[in-house]
């Protein structure tokens, strides 16, 4: 058995039933599934594989209906609604499809949202902070910027700012790149790779192959099973300038 102290995430047994009236819809069936600390794992499958289910619990949105879920050890299912929020605010960065970012406000503003609900008292000077969280990103020049003045792959690198602004060891990607096009798409796979090599672990979830293999490791879901758990074999890098944001090589490692 793993040694749920020095997992990031581990599930063991989780069953998710959604009650449909008259129909019983099990989304998971008994998914095992670990990731260690550090690492860069793509989760596919199709519409109605229970990906996005189990990225609902691992982000701590939804429970398990059976089974656990440990996030660095814990049980989740024995957590208070505000622990959870707290963990979600604290420990976890969430990045979505469509950005999420509140329309008529600023860059700036929206990555420094989260911070605001932060309850530990530490995070100050929230400003600060999410300036530092732009930059990171190559948006330090776009801080006053709203949302309709910036390009699509600038609105979610500002999401993926927003995401790293409470310095989170856990991203959660759900089809990052499905409104991106394909140039802006490696764009921010390039970022997603250079933070993982930072040490945050990475969960991107995907429904295309291609976009998975920048992943060091994929896991495929089918009617709720994991059918599929292995290592990248042509496990592709892509370089950015983070000056002017654009790729500068990619490449696949053997």
């Amino acid at each position: 058995m793993e040694d749920q102290k020095t997992a990031v995430i581990r599930t063991v047994g989780a069953e998710k039933v959604y009650d449909m009236g008259k129909t019983r819809v099990r989304a998971l069936a008994g998914v095992d599934f670990t990731v260690e600390q550090g690492e860069m794992v793509a989760i596919m499958g199709a519409s109605g594989s229970g990906k996005s289910t189990l990225m609902n619990i691992l982000g701590c949105l939804d429970l398990p209906t059976a089974g656990s879920y440990f996030l660095d050890g814990v049980r989740v299912e024995t957590l208070s609604r505000n622990q959870l929020a707290d963990i979600r605010n604290q420990k976890i960065g969430f990045v979505f499809q469509g950005f999420n970012l509140l329309p008529r406000t600023s860059a700036v503003a929206n990555v420094e949202l989260p911070l605001l609900y932060d309850r530990s008292g530490e995070k100050i000077n929230t400003r600060k902070l999410a300036s530092q969280a732009l930059a990171k990103v190559g948006l330090g020049d776009r801080l006053d910027h709203e949302p309709s003045e910036l390009s699509g792959g600038q609105q979610q690198r500002v999401a993926i700012a927003r995401a790293l602004v409470t310095d989170p060891s856990l991203i959660l990607a759900d089809e990052p790149t499905g409104n991106l096009d394909s140039r802006t798409s490696v764009e921010v796979l390039a970022l997603f790779q250079e933070l993982n090599d930072q040490g945050i672990t990475i969960i991107l979830v995907t429904h295309e192959e291609d976009i998975s293999k920048y992943a060091k490791r994929i896991v495929e879901l089918r009617d709720g099973y994991i059918i599929r758990d292995e290592q990248v074999a042509d496990h592709r890098r892509a370089a950015v300038d983070l000056e002017t944001f654009t790729p500068v090589a990619v490449e696949v490692e053997v």
